[in-house]
C-alpha cells in the first residue's frame, strides 16, 4: 500500500515539476500563436509624455551618484523628465543628494523611450523592462541567477503575447499615474501588486524587450536565498490580498497564468517534500523506491555541495544550477511557513548588490 501511494506521489510531483517549468511556457507559446497580435509596443508617440522616475533609496550613498548620472544620460527629452530620489530615512549621507528604479541597477540609454512607447497602446496600463543579470566573469558563486532571470524574462514575453504579465520588474517599470496612486498595504510587494491591479482595472501589463536594465547578481547564494524568502513572503501576501484575480470565470486566461506562474511554483516544493517522505517510507520494501531515494539524496547532496562551494566562490555550472534550484524551492517552503506564523515584512530594506556598469561584457 505504501509503495502504491509513494508511486502516485512521485508521479504527481514529477508532473507538477514538468508543468511548472516546461509545460506552462509551452502552453503560453501555443496559446499566443492563436491570438491576434497585440498593438505595437514600440510605436513612438508624436509628443513624448512627461515622466517621473522615482528611486527609493536607503543608505545608498556609495551608489546614488553613478545612478543619477546614468539617469541623466537617458535618451529622453530632458524637459519631459523628472527624477525623484526618495530617501527612506537613510542614516548615511544619501540625503545630501535630493533629486522610483533600484539604486544598484543601470538602465540602457534607449530603454526609457522603449518603455514609454508601450503606452501608445491604450490597453497598456503598466510596462515592465527586461532585466539582464550581470556580474564579474570571475565570480561563479551565484551565476545560475543569470540563467534564471533570462528564463523569467522569456516567460514574461510569452505572457505579454497571451495578454498580460502577472508581475513587473521591480527594478524598472512604468505605470499610469491613476494606477500608481491606488493605495496598497505596506506589507505587499509593490511591483507584483502593480501588475495585478493593472489587470484588475481593465488594463494590460506588458514586458518590453527593448527596455533593458542591467541588474547585478547578488553576491552569494546565501544572500539570494534570504532575498527570495523576503520577496516570496511578500508575494504570497500580495496574492492573498488580490486572490479574486484567480477566478477564471471573471479573469479568464490571466487567472490561469497567475495560478501557473505563482501558485504552482510556490506549491512545488511541498509536492517534492511529500513525495520524498513517502518514498523513504516505501524504500525498505521496494527496489525502485530505494533506488529513487538514493538518486534523490544524491541530487540534494550535489546541491548542498554546490551551495557550500558557492559561498567559497569555487562553484562551477555543474554545481550552481542544482544548488540554485534547490535554494529557490526551499525559499518558497520557508516563505510559506513564515506566512503561516504571521512573520511579515512590513519594513522593506533592499538587498545589497554591488552596482555594475551597463555593459553585458562584464558577465551574463
Amino acid at each position: 500500500m505504501s509503495e502504491t501511494i509513494a508511486a502516485w506521489a512521485v508521479a504527481l510531483a514529477l508532473f507538477f515539476f514538468a508543468y511548472t517549468y516546461f509545460g506552462y511556457p509551452l502552453l503560453l507559446r501555443l496559446v499566443g500563436r492563436t491570438r491576434l497580435a497585440p498593438g505595437s509596443l514600440d510605436r513612438e508617440p508624436d509628443t513624448w509624455p512627461r515622466v517621473s522616475i522615482t528611486v527609493p533609496a536607503y543608505n545608498e550613498e556609495d551608489q546614488i551618484r553613478p545612478l543619477i548620472e546614468s539617469l541623466l544620460a537617458l535618451d529622453y527629452p530632458k524637459d519631459r523628465l523628472q527624477i525623484l530620489i526618495v530617501s527612506d530615512a537613510s542614516s548615511d549621507r544619501t540625503d545630501e543628494i535630493v533629486v522610483n528604479t533600484d539604486a544598484s541597477i543601470r538602465i540602457a540609454p534607449d530603454a526609457l523611450k522603449s518603455l514609454i512607447a508601450a503606452f501608445g497602446d491604450p490597453t497598456v496600463g503598466l510596462a515592465s523592462g527586461r532585466d539582464i543579470s550581470v556580474g564579474p566573469n570571475h565570480e561563479h558563486g551565484n551565476r545560475a541567477e543569470s540563467g534564471y532571470v533570462g528564463y523569467e524574462m522569456e516567460i514574461r514575453n510569452l505572457e505579454t503575447r497571451v495578454g498580460s504579465i502577472v508581475g513587473a520588474s521591480g527594478c524598472f517599470y512604468a505605470i499610469r499615474p491613476e494606477l500608481h496612486r491606488i493605495p496598497l498595504p505596506e506589507s505587499l510587494s509593490r511591483d507584483f501588486a502593480s501588475a495585478l491591479h493593472t489587470r484588475e482595472h481593465g488594463y494590460r501589463a506588458v514586458s518590453v524587450s527593448d527596455a533593458v536594465c542591467f541588474v547585478p547578481r547578488t553576491s552569494s547564494l546565501r544572500t539570494e536565498y534570504r532575498r527570495k524568502v523576503r520577496t516570496i513572503t511578500r508575494g504570497m501576501e500580495t496574492l492573498i490580498h488580490k486572490r479574486a484575480l484567480l477566478n477564471p470565470l471573471r479573469y479568464g486566461a490571466f487567472a490561469w497564468m497567475l495560478f501557473s506562474h505563482k501558485v504552482c511554483r510556490w506549491a512545488l516544493p511541498w509536492f517534492g517534500i511529500v513525495a520524498f517522505a513517502l518514498v523513504a517510507v516505501a524504500a525498505p520494501g521496494s527496489t525502485w523506491a530505494a533506488a529513487l531515494l538514493l538518486a534523490g539524496t544524491a541530487v540534494l547532496a550535489l546541491a548542498m555541495v554546490g551551495w557550500i562551494r558557492a559561498e567559497a566562490k569555487r562553484v562551477s555550472r555543474v554545481f550552481s544550477v542544482p544548488a540554485y534550484l534547490v535554494a529557490g524551492n526551499l525559499a518558497a517552503a520557508h516563505s510559506f511557513l513564515r506566512l503561516m506564523r504571521g512573520d511579515r515584512n512590513a519594513t522593506w530594506e533592499p538587498t545589497r548588490r554591488i552596482a555594475v556598469g551597463s555593459s553585458p561584457g562584464e558577465g551574463t
